[in-house]
């Protein structure tokens, strides 16, 4: 049982050794959400949400019934929903999908994402690409990794700009939408 803080508000969270940072809030994911304000009318997604430690703050924020919770792996969706219920917000939307493939919902207004990012670019891609396109107008995707030029370049790419904020050696990246379209458009 691990018990953190973030921004003073108390987490407990169930975890497994299988699961990303079982043994705590992992420094990307901190570094992520002190760059973050979430207001109480913002809609959340937690793309890629592990045991839940993201979208649970985020429902302690703002209230369950505007998050998301998605993740591909069987058990971190399980520990997000145990984790979730001891949290006291048992009702998160928390689904099992592979990247957005699963996820029915639109009009985001901030998207949260901590990716695997010591493999190829294709999961992060995929976020980046379709998490665009699940943002409501002036929404925000923030992403953290420990690689600059890539996701510079493809943030600027989809959305026309990115800030990016460098935390204890770690770039969160902050998009927001500004236009229904891709910045630049792929020739056919």
């Amino acid at each position: 049982m691990l018990a953190i803080a973030i921004n003073d508000i108390p987490l407990t969270l169930q975890t497994a050794p299988e699961l990303f940072s079982p043994g705590g809030l992992d420094a990307g994911t901190a570094a992520m959400l002190s760059c973050i304000n979430l207001l109480p009318s913002d809609k959340v997604l937690d793309l890629g949400c592990g045991y839940g430690v993201v979208g649970i703050y985020a429902a302690k924020c703002i209230g369950a019934e505007r998050v998301t919770m998605c993740d591909i792996d069987p058990l971190a969706v399980e520990q997000a929903r145990q984790n979730a219920a001891l949290n006291n917000v048992p009702d998160v939307k928390i689904v099992q999908s592979d990247g957005f493939r699963s996820i029915d919902d639109f009009g985001f207004t901030v998207i949260l994402s901590n990716p695997p990012y010591h493999a190829d670019f294709s999961v992060p891609k995929h976020f980046i690409e379709k998490g665009f396109n699940r943002l409501a107008i002036g929404g925000r995707m923030l992403m953290v990794t420990k690689r600059r030029d890539w996701y510079k370049n493809k943030f600027i790419s989809i959305f026309g700009g990115v800030k990016i904020q460098e935390v204890d050696g770690y770039f969160v990246f902050i998009a927001e939408k500004r236009t229904q379209s891709f910045a630049s458009k792929k020739s056919r």
